[in-house]
Protein backbone atom coordinates (compact mmCIF):
# COMPACT_ATOMS: atom_id res chain seq x y z
CA UNK A 1 0.00 0.00 0.00
CA UNK A 2 1.38 3.21 -0.81
CA UNK A 3 0.97 6.23 0.21
CA UNK A 4 1.63 10.10 -1.38
CA UNK A 5 2.73 12.98 0.04
CA UNK A 6 1.04 15.93 -0.89
CA UNK A 7 3.63 18.34 -2.86
CA UNK A 8 3.24 22.17 -1.03
CA UNK A 9 3.91 24.71 -3.44
CA UNK A 10 5.99 27.49 -2.00
CA UNK A 11 3.97 30.29 -1.42
CA UNK A 12 5.15 33.85 -2.21
CA UNK A 13 6.10 35.91 0.67
CA UNK A 14 3.52 38.59 1.88
CA UNK A 15 3.68 41.98 1.10
CA UNK A 16 4.68 43.83 4.23
CA UNK A 17 1.90 46.02 5.45
CA UNK A 18 2.31 49.91 5.73
CA UNK A 19 2.00 51.10 9.13
CA UNK A 20 0.72 54.56 9.09
CA UNK A 21 0.28 57.28 12.33
CA UNK A 22 -2.28 58.77 10.61
CA UNK A 23 -5.21 58.98 13.46
CA UNK A 24 -8.79 57.43 12.12
CA UNK A 25 -12.04 56.91 13.47
CA UNK A 26 -12.52 58.14 17.49
CA UNK A 27 -8.38 59.12 17.63
CA UNK A 28 -8.71 61.27 14.67
CA UNK A 29 -11.82 62.92 16.00
CA UNK A 30 -10.28 63.39 19.50
CA UNK A 31 -6.66 64.63 17.86
CA UNK A 32 -8.90 67.05 15.71
CA UNK A 33 -10.42 68.39 18.88
CA UNK A 34 -7.31 68.62 21.05
CA UNK A 35 -6.05 71.37 18.48
CA UNK A 36 -9.01 72.78 17.90
CA UNK A 37 -9.09 73.21 21.95
CA UNK A 38 -5.64 74.30 21.61
CA UNK A 39 -5.91 76.65 18.40
CA UNK A 40 -8.65 78.24 20.08
CA UNK A 41 -6.70 79.37 23.50
CA UNK A 42 -3.85 80.17 21.94
CA UNK A 43 -6.23 82.65 19.26
CA UNK A 44 -8.26 84.12 22.47
CA UNK A 45 -4.35 84.60 24.39
CA UNK A 46 -3.02 86.47 20.85
CA UNK A 47 -6.25 88.40 20.76
CA UNK A 48 -6.24 89.84 24.07
CA UNK A 49 -2.54 90.62 24.14
CA UNK A 50 -3.20 92.33 19.89
CA UNK A 51 -5.75 94.43 21.81
CA UNK A 52 -3.91 95.46 24.93
CA UNK A 53 -1.40 96.67 22.58
CA UNK A 54 -3.69 98.36 19.71
CA UNK A 55 -4.99 100.45 22.68
CA UNK A 56 -2.03 101.22 24.16
CA UNK A 57 -0.56 102.83 21.12
CA UNK A 58 -2.30 106.44 21.77
CA UNK A 59 -0.46 106.23 25.34
CA UNK A 60 3.26 105.36 24.24
CA UNK A 61 2.84 108.29 21.66
CA UNK A 62 1.82 110.43 24.02
CA UNK A 63 4.19 109.78 27.27
CA UNK A 64 6.83 107.59 26.06
CA UNK A 65 9.19 105.75 28.69
CA UNK A 66 7.85 108.42 30.94
CA UNK A 67 4.90 106.51 31.65
CA UNK A 68 6.35 103.55 32.99
CA UNK A 69 8.98 105.69 35.11
CA UNK A 70 6.84 108.09 36.56
CA UNK A 71 5.24 107.42 39.93
CA UNK A 72 2.17 109.42 39.92
CA UNK A 73 -1.33 109.21 38.52
CA UNK A 74 -2.58 112.59 38.51
CA UNK A 75 -4.95 112.91 35.31
CA UNK A 76 -6.04 116.15 36.06
CA UNK A 77 -2.24 117.03 35.66
CA UNK A 78 -1.87 115.07 32.65
CA UNK A 79 0.72 113.35 34.79
CA UNK A 80 0.12 109.81 33.96
CA UNK A 81 2.83 106.54 34.69
CA UNK A 82 2.96 103.17 37.02
CA UNK A 83 6.28 102.80 38.43
CA UNK A 84 4.15 103.32 42.10
CA UNK A 85 1.88 100.59 40.88
CA UNK A 86 3.93 98.14 39.56
CA UNK A 87 6.18 98.07 43.04
CA UNK A 88 3.24 98.20 44.47
CA UNK A 89 2.05 95.16 42.64
CA UNK A 90 5.54 93.37 43.42
CA UNK A 91 5.54 94.32 47.05
CA UNK A 92 1.61 92.59 47.55
CA UNK A 93 2.51 89.48 45.91
CA UNK A 94 6.36 89.45 47.51
CA UNK A 95 3.96 89.67 50.79
CA UNK A 96 1.77 86.97 49.39
CA UNK A 97 4.72 84.33 48.11
CA UNK A 98 6.55 84.73 51.58
CA UNK A 99 3.28 83.74 53.38
CA UNK A 100 2.38 81.33 51.02
CA UNK A 101 4.84 79.20 49.31
CA UNK A 102 6.14 77.13 53.57
CA UNK A 103 2.59 76.86 54.24
CA UNK A 104 1.95 75.30 50.76
CA UNK A 105 4.92 73.01 50.88
CA UNK A 106 4.25 72.33 54.16
CA UNK A 107 0.61 71.03 53.41
CA UNK A 108 1.85 69.52 50.35
CA UNK A 109 4.48 67.10 52.06
CA UNK A 110 1.70 66.18 55.24
CA UNK A 111 -0.40 64.89 52.50
CA UNK A 112 1.63 63.51 50.59
CA UNK A 113 4.41 61.75 53.13
CA UNK A 114 2.77 61.80 56.63
CA UNK A 115 -1.68 62.10 56.56
CA UNK A 116 -3.17 58.29 56.92
CA UNK A 117 -4.40 57.03 53.66
CA UNK A 118 -8.12 57.27 54.75
CA UNK A 119 -7.90 61.02 55.42
CA UNK A 120 -5.87 62.24 52.18
CA UNK A 121 -8.72 62.11 49.84
CA UNK A 122 -10.65 64.39 52.37
CA UNK A 123 -7.46 66.61 52.91
CA UNK A 124 -7.06 67.09 49.28
CA UNK A 125 -10.54 67.80 48.60
CA UNK A 126 -10.37 70.75 51.61
CA UNK A 127 -7.39 72.50 49.75
CA UNK A 128 -8.26 72.13 46.31
CA UNK A 129 -11.99 74.04 48.20
CA UNK A 130 -9.96 76.62 49.11
CA UNK A 131 -9.50 77.38 45.21
CA UNK A 132 -13.23 77.57 44.91
CA UNK A 133 -13.88 80.67 47.36
CA UNK A 134 -14.21 84.03 46.23
CA UNK A 135 -12.06 86.60 45.99
CA UNK A 136 -14.38 88.94 47.70
CA UNK A 137 -14.88 86.45 50.69
CA UNK A 138 -11.55 86.67 50.75
CA UNK A 139 -11.19 90.44 51.06
CA UNK A 140 -13.59 90.98 53.20
CA UNK A 141 -11.80 88.34 55.39
CA UNK A 142 -8.98 90.09 55.16
CA UNK A 143 -10.49 93.83 55.74
CA UNK A 144 -12.70 92.52 58.82
CA UNK A 145 -10.33 89.66 60.26
CA UNK A 146 -7.24 89.85 59.46
CA UNK A 147 -6.77 93.64 59.36
CA UNK A 148 -7.23 93.96 63.43
CA UNK A 149 -4.52 90.91 64.29
CA UNK A 150 -2.03 92.14 61.33
CA UNK A 151 -2.17 95.77 63.18
CA UNK A 152 -0.31 94.81 66.25
CA UNK A 153 2.23 92.10 64.36
CA UNK A 154 3.11 94.97 62.23
CA UNK A 155 4.02 97.18 65.07
CA UNK A 156 5.81 94.58 67.10
CA UNK A 157 8.21 93.89 63.72
CA UNK A 158 8.67 97.92 62.81
CA UNK A 159 9.46 97.55 67.03
CA UNK A 160 12.27 95.00 66.52
CA UNK A 161 13.26 95.30 63.00
CA UNK A 162 12.49 98.54 62.26
CA UNK A 163 16.42 99.18 61.47
CA UNK A 164 15.58 97.18 58.06
CA UNK A 165 14.05 99.45 55.73
CA UNK A 166 11.34 96.79 54.51
CA UNK A 167 10.06 96.97 58.35
CA UNK A 168 10.04 100.37 58.82
CA UNK A 169 7.03 102.34 59.30
CA UNK A 170 7.02 106.41 59.38
CA UNK A 171 6.12 106.88 62.86
CA UNK A 172 7.00 106.31 66.35
CA UNK A 173 6.14 102.39 67.70
CA UNK A 174 7.12 103.93 71.50
CA UNK A 175 4.57 106.44 71.41
CA UNK A 176 1.96 105.64 74.80
CA UNK A 177 -0.79 105.92 71.87
CA UNK A 178 0.57 104.41 69.42
CA UNK A 179 -1.11 104.97 65.54
CA UNK A 180 -2.82 101.96 64.67
CA UNK A 181 -4.23 103.23 61.66
CA UNK A 182 -0.16 103.57 60.65
CA UNK A 183 -0.23 99.66 60.16
CA UNK A 184 -3.57 99.38 58.44
CA UNK A 185 -4.76 99.07 54.63
CA UNK A 186 -0.97 98.12 53.46
CA UNK A 187 0.57 95.40 51.39
CA UNK A 188 1.21 93.66 54.59
CA UNK A 189 -2.46 92.73 55.22
CA UNK A 190 -2.98 92.22 51.58
CA UNK A 191 -0.56 90.37 50.64
CA UNK A 192 -1.98 87.87 53.41
CA UNK A 193 -5.09 87.96 51.84
CA UNK A 194 -3.79 87.21 48.54
CA UNK A 195 -1.90 84.00 50.31
CA UNK A 196 -4.95 82.13 50.91
CA UNK A 197 -5.69 82.48 47.49
CA UNK A 198 -2.30 81.55 46.48
CA UNK A 199 -1.74 78.71 48.68
CA UNK A 200 -4.16 75.76 46.86
CA UNK A 201 -3.12 76.77 43.79
CA UNK A 202 0.73 76.37 44.76
CA UNK A 203 0.56 73.10 47.24
CA UNK A 204 -2.11 71.25 44.61
CA UNK A 205 0.94 71.24 42.17
CA UNK A 206 3.61 70.46 44.73
CA UNK A 207 1.85 67.37 46.05
CA UNK A 208 1.19 66.01 42.72
CA UNK A 209 4.78 66.15 42.22
CA UNK A 210 5.57 64.67 45.55
CA UNK A 211 3.19 61.80 44.63
CA UNK A 212 4.91 60.81 41.69
CA UNK A 213 8.77 60.48 43.36
CA UNK A 214 10.04 57.18 42.23
CA UNK A 215 9.18 54.30 44.74
CA UNK A 216 12.43 52.65 44.09
CA UNK A 217 14.28 55.36 45.65
CA UNK A 218 11.84 55.58 48.39
CA UNK A 219 12.42 51.80 49.33
CA UNK A 220 16.43 52.04 48.61
CA UNK A 221 16.70 55.00 51.33
CA UNK A 222 14.29 53.02 53.90
CA UNK A 223 16.13 49.90 53.16
CA UNK A 224 19.43 51.86 54.25
CA UNK A 225 17.96 53.00 57.42
CA UNK A 226 16.84 56.41 56.33
CA UNK A 227 13.75 57.91 58.25
CA UNK A 228 10.86 59.24 56.75
CA UNK A 229 12.36 62.46 57.00
CA UNK A 230 15.39 61.22 55.74
CA UNK A 231 12.86 60.12 52.39
CA UNK A 232 11.90 63.11 52.02
CA UNK A 233 15.08 65.06 51.86
CA UNK A 234 16.95 62.80 49.72
CA UNK A 235 13.92 61.25 47.65
CA UNK A 236 11.07 63.41 47.78
CA UNK A 237 12.47 66.93 47.82
CA UNK A 238 15.43 66.68 45.03
CA UNK A 239 12.50 64.55 42.79
CA UNK A 240 10.19 67.92 43.19
CA UNK A 241 12.29 70.67 43.17
CA UNK A 242 10.68 71.17 39.55
CA UNK A 243 7.35 70.99 41.30
CA UNK A 244 8.20 73.27 43.82
CA UNK A 245 9.60 76.32 41.30
CA UNK A 246 6.46 75.57 39.37
CA UNK A 247 3.93 76.03 42.34
CA UNK A 248 5.90 78.54 43.48
CA UNK A 249 5.59 80.72 39.94
CA UNK A 250 1.80 79.69 39.16
CA UNK A 251 1.39 81.29 42.73
CA UNK A 252 3.18 84.32 41.71
CA UNK A 253 1.10 84.39 38.45
CA UNK A 254 -2.06 84.61 40.83
CA UNK A 255 -0.57 86.66 43.40
CA UNK A 256 0.45 89.64 40.70
CA UNK A 257 -2.96 89.46 39.11
CA UNK A 258 -5.18 89.49 42.20
CA UNK A 259 -7.83 92.59 42.20
CA UNK A 260 -11.07 92.46 44.60
CA UNK A 261 -9.09 91.38 47.91
CA UNK A 262 -6.95 94.08 47.12
CA UNK A 263 -8.86 96.59 46.24
CA UNK A 264 -11.15 95.73 49.85
CA UNK A 265 -7.90 96.11 52.06
CA UNK A 266 -5.12 98.69 50.81
CA UNK A 267 -5.88 102.44 50.94
CA UNK A 268 -4.65 103.72 47.36
CA UNK A 269 -1.85 105.32 47.18
CA UNK A 270 1.08 106.27 44.16
CA UNK A 271 4.07 106.70 47.16
CA UNK A 272 7.07 104.90 45.39
CA UNK A 273 8.16 103.02 48.42
CA UNK A 274 9.16 99.32 49.54
CA UNK A 275 7.32 99.26 52.97
CA UNK A 276 4.74 96.90 53.19
CA UNK A 277 4.26 97.38 56.92
CA UNK A 278 2.59 101.27 56.30
CA UNK A 279 -0.17 101.95 55.22
CA UNK A 280 -0.86 102.80 51.30
CA UNK A 281 -0.36 101.34 48.07
CA UNK A 282 -1.56 99.85 45.02
CA UNK A 283 -1.22 97.49 42.32
CA UNK A 284 -2.10 97.44 38.34
CA UNK A 285 -4.98 95.46 38.88
CA UNK A 286 -6.66 97.81 41.65
CA UNK A 287 -5.65 100.38 39.71
CA UNK A 288 -7.90 99.48 36.48
CA UNK A 289 -10.54 98.34 38.74
CA UNK A 290 -10.70 101.47 41.05
CA UNK A 291 -9.83 103.82 38.08
CA UNK A 292 -12.06 102.37 35.02
CA UNK A 293 -15.54 103.55 35.51
CA UNK A 294 -15.05 106.91 35.82
CA UNK A 295 -11.95 107.19 32.76
CA UNK A 296 -11.77 109.16 29.93
CA UNK A 297 -10.60 108.10 26.43
CA UNK A 298 -7.05 109.05 27.19
CA UNK A 299 -7.00 108.00 30.64
CA UNK A 300 -8.62 104.40 29.27
CA UNK A 301 -5.91 103.97 27.13
CA UNK A 302 -3.99 104.35 29.85
CA UNK A 303 -5.21 101.69 31.87
CA UNK A 304 -5.55 99.32 29.04
CA UNK A 305 -1.74 99.98 28.63
CA UNK A 306 -1.18 99.25 32.54
CA UNK A 307 -3.29 96.06 32.01
CA UNK A 308 -0.67 95.47 28.73
CA UNK A 309 2.28 95.45 31.25
CA UNK A 310 0.25 92.96 33.68
CA UNK A 311 -0.54 90.63 30.80
CA UNK A 312 3.36 90.29 30.06
CA UNK A 313 4.60 89.94 33.28
CA UNK A 314 2.05 86.90 34.29
CA UNK A 315 2.42 85.43 31.08
CA UNK A 316 6.67 85.36 31.13
CA UNK A 317 5.61 83.99 34.50
CA UNK A 318 2.82 81.34 33.72
CA UNK A 319 4.84 80.02 31.42
CA UNK A 320 8.29 79.48 32.97
CA UNK A 321 6.01 77.65 35.53
CA UNK A 322 4.50 75.10 33.31
CA UNK A 323 8.29 74.20 31.72
CA UNK A 324 9.19 73.60 35.06
CA UNK A 325 5.98 71.48 35.93
CA UNK A 326 6.33 69.78 32.55
CA UNK A 327 10.37 69.02 33.35
CA UNK A 328 9.56 67.95 37.10
CA UNK A 329 6.40 65.36 35.91
CA UNK A 330 8.82 63.69 33.64
CA UNK A 331 11.87 63.57 36.09
CA UNK A 332 14.32 65.31 33.87
CA UNK A 333 16.52 67.82 35.42
CA UNK A 334 17.14 65.81 38.62
CA UNK A 335 19.96 64.39 40.35
CA UNK A 336 18.14 60.95 41.56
Amino acid sequence: MSTSVPVVEPREPAAPRRLSRRARGSDRVFVLGARGVGATVLAVTGGIGLFLAVQSVPTLRRYGWSFFTQSQWAPETDTLGISAVLLGTLTVAAVAMTAAVPLALCTALFISEYAPVRLRAGLISLVDLMAAVPSIIYGLWGFFLVQPLAAPLARWLHTYLGWIPVFHVDTDPHAAAWEQTRYTASAFVAGIAVAMMVLPMASSVMREVFSQAPPGEREGALALGATRLGVIRSVVLPFGRGGIIGGTMLGLGRALGETIAVVLIVSPSFDLKVRPLEIGTNTVSSLIAGRFGEASDAQLSALLTAGLVLFLITLAVNTLAATFVARSRTGAGTDI
